[in-house]
C-alpha cells in the first residue's frame, strides 16, 4: 500500500509531504519527513539564503546515497504560492526557476528532494545585478580542513582592511563559504571578476596556502573559487543539507568559532539545538549592501602589474580578455610538438612493418 502524505498547514496552505517515511540518510536512519521538520525548525534562517531569488532544483529523489538531477526549470502546474523568476543563461538560453518566499514554499521544494538548495546570487527583480559576492574555500585533496579555517581567517582579515563584512558559514561538505552582501550595480562579470582580485590578493599573502589557479594540475592548498560568482553557478545556501551519510549541514558561524569549527559537528540533529540556543549567525547579512569599489580599484592595481582575467569553466561562452582556455601541460605539449603522453616510447607498427 502506497504510504499516506502527510498534509502541513502552513500560512493558509497545505502543503503535502508524499513519502514521509522514506528513507533518505541510510547510515542515520532520517526519513524525508525528518528532513522538512529540519527545515522547519530552521526556517527564518534557510530563507535569508534563498528569499526572492531564482533556484535550481537540486533534487535528490531517492535519497542521498543516489546521484541527484539538476532541474533548471520550474515544475509545470506549480501550486499556488510559488512564482518563478525568468533567467538569462551563458548559452543565451532562457527559462523560468522557482522563486522560494517563505516557509509553505520551503516544505514544498524539499518535498521534491532538494537536500541543499542552490539559488542564483540576485534576486528575482533584478536578475542581472548580483546582490551578493560568494567567497568559496574549496581544498585540494592534500588540504585539511585546518587550512581552509586557517584561510578563512586570513580572508577575513583582507575583507575589513577592504571595508567588508563578510559571514561565514560551513560548507557542510569539504570548504567554507563567505558571503558578502553588496549593491545590485554590477554585472555578473565585473563581480566574477572582483572576487578574483580579492583571491589574487590574499593568495599574494599567503602564498603557500591559497591559489586562484583554475586548473587543478595547477592547484594546491585551498583553492578560492571565484567562477562560483559568474552566471547560472550555484553553492549550497545556509542551512542545506549536504549528502553526507551523516546528513551534515551548512551552517553559519560567528567568526570566532571559526578557527576550532568541525564539519561533523552540524547534523540536521545538532543544528536545530543550536538555533534555538543562539538564532542564525547570518541574521544580519541585509544590514549593509557594500560597494565593489574597492575591488574594482585592486583590479586596476593588478592589471597595471600584467594580471588581466582568468579562465571560465569549459560550457562558458569566450570571454574579452580571458587567456587562453587550454589546460597548461597540454598547451606545452603542443609546443613541443607531442600530445603529451608520458611513459612508454614505444609505437605501433605501421602498415607493412615488421613488428
Amino acid at each position: 500500500m502506497p504510504e499516506r502524505p502527510v498534509v502541513l498547514e502552513l500560512l493558509g496552505r497545505e502543503v503535502q509531504v508524499t513519502n514521509p517515511g522514506k528513507v533518505f540518510f541510510p547510515a542515520a536512519g532520517y526519513t524525508k519527513l525528518d528532513i522538512v521538520n529540519y527545515f522547519l525548525a530552521v526556517a527564518e534562517g534557510a530563507l535569508v539564503g534563498v528569499r526572492n531569488r531564482p533556484m535550481v532544483l537540486k533534487r535528490f529523489v531517492n535519497g542521498a546515497g543516489e546521484a541527484p538531477f539538476f532541474q533548471k526549470r520550474a515544475p509545470a502546474n506549480l501550486p499556488p504560492g510559488i512564482e518563478t523568476a525568468h533567467v538569462t543563461f551563458p548559452s543565451g538560453r532562457s527559462a523560468d526557476l522557482c522563486v522560494i518566499d517563505d516557509v509553505a514554499d520551503l516544505a514544498w521544494v524539499i518535498n521534491l528532494g532538494c537536500l541543499d538548495l542552490n539559488p542564483w546570487h540576485v534576486r528575482a527583480n533584478d536578475v542581472d545585478h548580483p546582490d551578493e559576492w560568494r567567497i568559496d574555500l574549496d581544498p585540494t585533496p592534500e588540504a585539511t580542513f585546518h587550512d581552509v579555517r586557517t584561510l578563512a581567517m586570513h580572508c577575513k582579515d583582507v575583507l575589513e582592511e577592504l571595508g567588508y563584512t563578510g559571514y561565514p558559514k560551513t560548507s557542510g561538505s569539504r570548504g567554507i563559504h563567505i558571503n558578502i552582501r553588496i549593491e545590485p550595480k554590477w554585472t555578473f562579470t565585473e563581480v566574477r571578476r572582483c572576487a578574483l582580485a580579492f583571491g589574487r590578493e590574499v593568495e599574494r599573502r599567503v602564498p603557500s596556502l591559497a591559489t586562484t589557479a583554475w586548473w587543478k594540475e595547477e592547484r594546491h592548498g585551498v583553492f578560492i573559487d571565484y567562477n562560483q560568482n559568474a552566471r547560472d553557478r550555484t553553492v549550497a545556501s545556509a542551512y542545506s543539507v549536504r549528502p553526507t551519510p551523516n546528513a551534515q549541514v551548512s551552517c553559519p558561524l560567528e567568526w570566532d568559532e571559526v578557527p576550532r569549527v568541525e564539519l561533523a559537528d552540524f547534523t540536521i540533529e545538532t543544528v536545530p539545538k543550536r538555533y534555538a540556543e543562539i538564532g542564525d549567525p547570518g541574521a544580519n547579512i541585509d544590514a549593509r549592501a557594500h560597494s565593489l569599489e574597492p575591488l574594482l580599484q585592486l583590479i586596476e592595481k593588478h592589471e597595471a602589474e600584467g594580471l588581466g582575467d582568468a579562465p571560465y569553466p569549459p560550457h562558458y561562452p569566450k570571454a574579452e580578455g580571458e587567456p587562453m582556455r587550454v589546460q597548461p601541460s597540454k598547451a606545452r605539449a603542443k609546443r613541443a610538438g607531442t600530445d603529451g603522453a608520458q611513459g612508454s616510447r614505444y609505437r605501433r607498427p605501421g602498415k607493412g612493418e615488421t613488428p
